[in-house]
């Protein structure tokens, strides 16, 4: 898993899969930028931690195309490359799939922006300074709530699932300079979703064959192996879930 001279940019790095990635991307040499919305001291100090030299903590906020094309001119401006991009950034909030009074149009409008406009805001910011490096991936985070129908909320698999079908028109635009792959874990162990506590995610992972809780950085070697070793594939969704899709 080589990365020498490439330059890596995550979104969501502030913590569980994307501190994870950013982790495993700069332990195979790239420069990484580790994106936040909200914890710029916890990004810092991700950055300051992170394996080799160049990486560099900015914010990247999913909800301003604006900022986020900013931050993709100052990447090419003072990197002069962008090889690898991971989405990891998102939002969610815990709501019985039955209570459809509890899923407001707010919450609803919330989460589709931060799961489905940010990623693509990202990608269409990003990808003529990828095109340039002529063999670049982008990694999109997504969930087997897309797949399933499960998840936090009914709103969260809808969000998951356009964010899969984003990615094969993507990879079809996008080819060949461009790959595009998309990660789907079942639910992780980190403190990503308000309200869900561990032995929600251990129930989940009872009704799996592996029948334990993935982990951030199982999640984080997937991606790893979309941008390092799948140098075929494109537009396809990997799942990380225990074998929850087929149990």
């Amino acid at each position: 898993m080589d990365l020498n001279n490439k330059v890596a940019v995550v979104t969501g790095a502030s913590g569980g899969i994307g501190e994870a990635t950013a982790k495993r991307l700069a332990e195979a040499g790239a420069r990484v930028i580790v994106g936040y919305n909200s914890n710029a001291d916890v990004a810092e100090k991700i950055a300051a931690a992170l394996p080799g030299t160049g990486h560099r903590a900015v914010r990247i906020p999913m909800l301003d195309t604006a900022e986020i094309r900013a931050v993709a001119a100052m990447v090419e401006r003072e990197f002069g490359r962008c090889d690898v991009l991971v989405n990891s950034a998102g939002f969610t909030r815990m709501v019985p799939h039955a209570d459809l009074e509890a899923l407001t149009d707010e919450l609803i409008d919330s989460i589709f922006a931060a799961n489905v406009r940010g990623p693509f805001a990202t990608v269409r910011a990003f990808a003529p300074l990828m095109k340039k490096s002529g063999d670049a991936v982008i990694v999109n985070i997504s969930s087997v709530a897309g797949i399933t129908g499960s998840g936090s909320n009914i709103a969260y698999g809808g969000s998951k699932a356009a964010l899969d079908t984003m990615a094969l028109s993507l990879a079809r635009v996008l080819g060949p300079e461009i790959r595009v792959m998309t990660v789907s874990p079942a639910a992780v162990d980190t403190a990503f979703v308000p309200g869900r506590t561990t032995a929600m995610v251990e129930r989940v992972a009872a009704s799996t064959p592996l029948k334990r809780v993935v982990q951030a950085d199982e999640v984080a070697q997937a991606v790893m192996a979309a941008v390092t070793h799948l140098t075929s594939s494109t537009g396809w969704v990997i799942p990380v879930d225990g074998g929850k899709l087929v149990g």
